[in-house]
């Protein structure tokens, strides 16, 4: 089946439990996220930005974000991790580092990297993961930029229509629109306290409890986890 009216070029994530929750409660994390942003939310991912980015930024691109869900498991660090990190600022597209907005949460594993990155998003419907989305085929598409086919790796990957859709297993399970810095850099990052973690996996079901939850990590008095990193969009 044709993938319907998308946007010329497309974001296309895989998505998957992480940090210690599982798929379903993260999105419905971001959904009290985007309700008390306007829209907004950001959707921390693992992978550099594509270099053409900047360029689309400043030339207000359309593009849709797409998200299926991962054909593989969740692996074990994921599930459980020892330690959950939160970030706390961002590096445009022009190199200045700015806090995240104060509705904003994006966590990670703590591991060795001292930086990681976000799709930024909007979407004026709530977000629901749909339990038939249409079909996307990842072969009808080829790297932005760089002309290559989708790797198996790839968990995030800006892309082009190449050719007509396949049959896939893919489904779009949500959708939404880059905005704003498109796919930024995050650094800054404290790591996030057991107790605060506990009541993150208990639900959080409003907004203000949401926004008292955020503003409590953000001042947090926890050392940070990492060193801050260069404000360089491409570094890893």
């Amino acid at each position: 089946m044709k993938t319907e009216l998308l946007s010329e070029r497309v974001c296309w994530t895989r998505m998957q439990a992480e940090s210690g929750e599982g798929l379903a409660r993260i999105v419905w994390r971001k959904e009290l996220e985007r309700r008390t942003g306007s829209g907004l939310f950001f959707w921390g991912v693992g992978n550099a930005p594509a270099r053409i980015i900047p360029a689309l930024v400043r030339s207000s691109s359309d593009i849709d974000v797409l998200f299926s869900v991962m054909k593989s498991r969740p692996k074990a660090h994921d599930i459980a991790p020892s330690r959950v990190i939160a970030w706390q600022s961002y590096v445009d597209v022009e190199g200045i580092v700015r806090p995240l907005p104060s509705h904003v949460l994006v966590t990670s594993r703590a591991g060795s990297r001292n930086c990681h990155y976000a799709l930024v998003c909007h979407s004026e419907t709530p977000l629901r993961l749909a339990t038939n989305g249409i079909s996307f085929d990842p072969a009808a598409f080829r790297n932005c930029g760089a002309g290559g086919a989708v790797g198996s790796s790839q968990v995030t990957a800006l892309l082009e229509r190449f050719g007509p859709d396949g049959p896939s297993d893919y489904r779009i399970a949500m959708r939404a629109r880059l905005t704003g810095g498109f796919w930024v850099k995050l650094i800054d990052p404290v790591e996030v306290s057991a107790s605060i973690r506990a009541e993150l996996d208990g639900g959080v079901d409003d907004e203000e409890t949401w926004l008292d939850i955020v503003e409590a990590i953000r001042v947090s008095e926890a050392r940070p986890a990492m060193m801050r990193s260069q404000p360089s969009l491409f570094a890893i």
